[in-house]
């Protein structure tokens, strides 16, 4: 079974928000988001917590993709421009590759590649 298929299977979570994987490299992972009324908050803008699914689920793609387990230890996320529908990209680039602590960043843009928002996270790597 390829990468994206087997790890599509397994995130029950963000398969049930909606995220689809598109691609897992090593250290590297893209998906997407495409954006439904159940996704908007209160005043119709992208939902917050939507927006951190897509880069989580994205984030744990690319920090597993090495073949051992790797959890969060820490994360960030900055909500640069807001958006009210179409489909939303998030790629992940691993930012150190040895040692037990894994550094990445996931961009989120739009259609039109503009960022949306910017996510750091750290990954405890279990050897």
């Amino acid at each position: 079974m390829d990468r994206v298929k087997e790890f599509s299977e397994k995130d029950a979570f963000a398969r049930h928000c909606g995220v689809e994987m598109l691609d897992i490299g090593d250290g590297t992972a893209r998906g997407r988001l495409a954006v439904q009324p159940r996704h908007l908050n209160g005043v119709g803008i992208v939902h917050g917590a939507a927006l951190f699914t897509l880069a989580d689920a994205v984030f744990a793609a690319a920090s597993n993709s090495h073949g051992y387990v790797a959890v969060a230890i820490n994360v960030n996320i900055s909500y640069l421009k807001a958006t009210e529908a179409g489909v939303l990209y998030a790629s992940a680039v691993e930012n150190n590759e040895r040692g037990r602590i894994g550094s990445y960043t996931v961009t989120i843009t739009d259609e039109s590649e503009q960022t949306i928002a910017v996510f750091e996270g750290l990954a405890y790597r279990k050897f």
